[in-house]
């Protein structure tokens, strides 16, 4: 972890409907370099769009980085600070209840492996409130979603 870059990531994810169209925004800060990235996914899910956020944001890391990951979701915060992928692993991919799927199995998998290169800190933000770079990462998937809505991409 020595000489690791410092990076500062926020993301956010979004569904109108849920499930229903839904967009993702992610902002990779580095130095003063600040970059965005979003995306959109025609039938999904608001959890999903949460991770599929944080998976594109890490994937844009070209080398392995000490991480401070910013979310506004508990889904995806608690998952790993609260340990419930080490839990969800022992189990066999099934919840605490012992009988139903983990759901999305597909992308905490994606996570997981990501989490495999970088040193990450998962920050848990208030949604909708004071913070701009939160507030912006809403306003890139929203708008994902306000795009596709009226016809300007397929």
């Amino acid at each position: 972890m020595i000489n690791m870059s410092d990076v500062t990531i926020y993301t956010d994810g979004a569904c109108s409907g849920n499930p229903g169209p839904g967009g993702w925004g992610a902002i990779l800060i580095y130095k003063d370099i600040v970059k965005e990235k979003s995306g959109y996914e025609e039938n999904t899910t608001n959890n999903r769009m949460e991770l599929t956020a944080a998976i594109e944001a890490l994937k844009m890391l070209k080398r392995p980085c000490k991480v401070n990951l910013y979310s506004d979701s508990s889904y995806l915060i608690n998952a790993f600070n609260q340990k419930w992928i080490d839990n969800w692993l022992k189990r066999g991919w099934i919840k605490s209840d012992n009988k139903t799927p983990v759901e999305n199995k597909d992308l905490w998998l994606k996570l997981l492996d990501l989490s495999s290169i970088h040193n990450i800190k998962w920050i848990k933000v208030k949604g909708h409130a004071d913070n701009e770079y939160n507030n912006r990462c809403d306003k890139l998937a929203t708008d994902e979603i306000k795009k596709h809505q009226i016809g300007i991409i397929k």
